[in-house]
């Protein structure tokens, strides 16, 4: 199984792929995920229901993690707002994150050794292989002794996820969460729809719930914002299709491993609240 790299911004990086500091947080936009037959946090939609409820189903049952160090996987449909998750996590935890395909293009960019492999296999258009992805992974691990961290983008497929966790246990660093964004595709679709973007910054704007304080400009530079050639409905139906394909028996896997976590509902901030509670509760408890 290989790995697609998504267009993306590259942060800095030096010769030998090391990041800068311990605390430059990069921005995340590409969404992904799909779900079932495990543990489940819902939240109805006030637009849906005049009640909140939560409700939890286990097959497996999530160990507590208290004073361990969080090293965590976000997972989500195309849409699913797995990057504004990301950036809420990161903004009220100290939770590192690490995104496979900004770690990829640092590499490229600043000519490391892995930047090498993997700089004429994009270049082709072709898929990176599993194994050049995990190098990148373990590097920036190396780097953050015993931090928390937030991985997403990587694995996609039980084939990458048992490699991941085969170099993640040599490290004695396992994967102790794995966070599932659970959103209904009718949302999905539209959020695709209203979703505008920022090229140069990676800035996300969204009509329905996040829009730009000038329309159809960016809030810090006033530059025009742009369509994403995809964002249409039939290129995401097909995103979607494939994503289900992959990422459900990705989900028993975790699921198997008791560190499977769904979060249900129908914006980012009904989904927030349940994340935020269950990682104060487990990882950073007062």
């Amino acid at each position: 199984m290989l790995t697609r790299l998504p267009g993306r911004l590259v942060p800095q990086f030096n010769k030998v792929g090391v990041r800068p500091t311990a605390a430059s947080p990069s921005t995340r936009t590409a969404l992904w995920g799909a779900i079932w037959g495990h543990r489940t946090l819902a939240t109805e939609s006030p637009s849906t229901s005049t009640s909140t409820k939560t409700e939890t189903s286990d097959s497996s049952s999530t160990k507590s993690a208290k004073h361990e160090c969080l090293r965590m996987l976000i997972v989500g449909a195309p849409g699913a707002g797995k990057g504004t998750q990301s950036s809420r996590i990161r903004h009220e935890f100290p939770v590192y994150p690490i995104s496979s395909g900004d770690v990829l293009r640092r590499h490229i960019a600043t000519n490391t050794v892995i930047g090498q492999r993997a700089a004429p296999i994009v270049a082709r258009g072709e898929m990176v292989p599993d194994s050049v992805m995990v190098d990148l992974i373990d590097n920036e691990l190396d780097q953050l002794d015993h931090e928390h961290w937030l991985l997403d983008g990587f694995p996609r497929s039980v084939v990458q996820a048992e490699l991941l966790s085969k170099s993640l246990e040599a490290k004695e660093q396992p994967l102790n969460l794995v966070v599932n964004l659970q959103v209904p595709e009718s949302v999905i679709l539209q959020r695709i729809e209203d979703r505008w973007v920022h090229v140069a910054s990676g800035r996300v704007y969204n009509l329905s719930y996040n829009p730009p304080k000038k329309p159809g400009f960016d809030d810090e530079t006033g530059e025009p914002l742009t369509k994403r050639a995809d964002d249409n409905a039939e290129v995401l139906k097909a995103r979607l299709k494939r994503y289900n394909e992959l990422t459900n028996p990705l989900l028993e896997y975790y699921d198997k491993l008791g560190i499977l976590v769904s979060f249900k509902g129908n914006t980012s901030d009904e989904i927030y609240p349940q994340i935020r509670s269950y990682l104060s509760e487990k990882f950073f408890p007062k």
